[in-house]
């Protein structure tokens, strides 16, 4: 058991080494110059840029060699410093992402769970009633291929533009702020509800099929015909299928669960909703090197827990992980 957790703790050092450096280096090459970029929107003579350019190259520690530069990386992010955002200079990267957090937590965390809970008991009951699954189960299907973009364009423009029952961009009102007030909560739940239909209704339709597939398998297994010839009741039969079935989706889940803080980015895009994907597509457009690194810094810190809480979540769920880890047979 400790030979196995010390096995998979140096993976995942190994792994995030790796995946951090790759976080570095493929800003750095990304064509066209970020301070450039920055000076192009302030209307300065080139005289002044050029000494402006100086003294933020030196600022950011861009004219160092790029071997001294990963160098200070690593060094400033075990002192849990991220930088200086470049777009929204002078604020911290760290302080950018905490403002954006709140937002994916709050549109993500009940998109995914609400959809994973929904979508697998809909697809297990779909899966032991024919006509259930015979006419309703094609609307997973197309729900499940249909593009959050899509999707999103269409909901903002039928209950957003048409109906003019929900607004269809940012977090909250422009001519509100931001308070404990039940107008400003109110504001923010009817910003809320657009992107969180468009997610929960995309991801209820694969959890849905997923567990529907993954049920009717179960069914058609070997233990479940032994079973069945022994006389066991269907109830009993179903359980078993539903248990082993939802092992994978719990795979899904936790993977999801850990890219929750980059966003949704096609869909925070389409309602200009505040979260890290939105703010990583700015990121990108204006060449911010330390916003775009905190970002990925997060995906990958987050599919890196996720995976190390699958291996437990599989280690307390299913006995024969427990059998390969200790060498039993079965």
């Amino acid at each position: 058991m400790n030979r196995y957790f010390t096995r998979k703790i140096l993976i995942y050092a190994l792994t995030f080494f790796l995946a951090v450096t790759i976080d570095w280096m493929i800003p750095r090459f990304m064509p066209g110059d970020p301070i450039q970029n920055m000076l192009s929107r302030a209307n300065v003579n080139a005289d002044a840029a050029q000494v402006m350019y100086t003294y933020y190259a030196h600022a950011f520690q861009l004219d160092l060699p790029i071997w001294q530069q990963y160098l200070n990386f690593w060094g400033a992010l075990f002192r849990g410093d991220l930088g200086i955002s470049i777009y929204l200079f002078p604020t911290p990267v760290a302080k950018v992402l905490m403002r954006a957090v709140p937002y994916d937590l709050f549109l993500l965390l009940p998109a995914i769970l609400l959809s994973w809970w929904a979508g697998n008991n809909f697809g297990a009951f779909a899966a032991r009633s024919k006509w259930l699954d015979n006419t309703v189960s094609p609307i997973g299907y197309i729900l499940s291929a249909t593009p959050y973009m899509w999707l999103g364009i269409f909901l903002a423009w039928l209950l957003g533009i048409v109906l003019n029952i929900f607004p269809i961009a940012g977090a909250y009102s422009f001519d509100l702020q931001p308070s404990f007030s039940w107008k400003f909560i109110g504001s923010v739940l009817q910003h809320w509800f657009l992107p969180f239909f468009s997610l929960f209704l995309v991801m209820f339709g694969g959890w849905a099929i997923g567990m529907r597939n993954m049920v009717i398998y179960e069914l058609e297994a070997d233990y479940s015909h032994y079973l069945e010839a022994l006389g066991a009741p269907q109830r009993l039969v179903r359980k078993y299928a539903f248990q082993n079935g939802i092992l994978p989706q719990i795979t899904g889940l936790a993977l999801q669960l850990g890219v929750i803080v980059a966003g949704a980015l096609v869909t925070e895009v389409v309602f200009s909703y505040p979260g890290i994907g939105y703010l990583l597509l700015a990121a990108i457009q204006n060449q911010d090197y330390f916003l775009i690194q905190g970002c990925f810094l997060f995906i990958i810190i987050g599919v890196l827990i996720a995976n190390f809480a699958i291996d437990i979540i599989y280690i307390l769920v299913d006995p024969r992980t427990r059998r390969g880890m200790t060498g039993e047979t079965a």
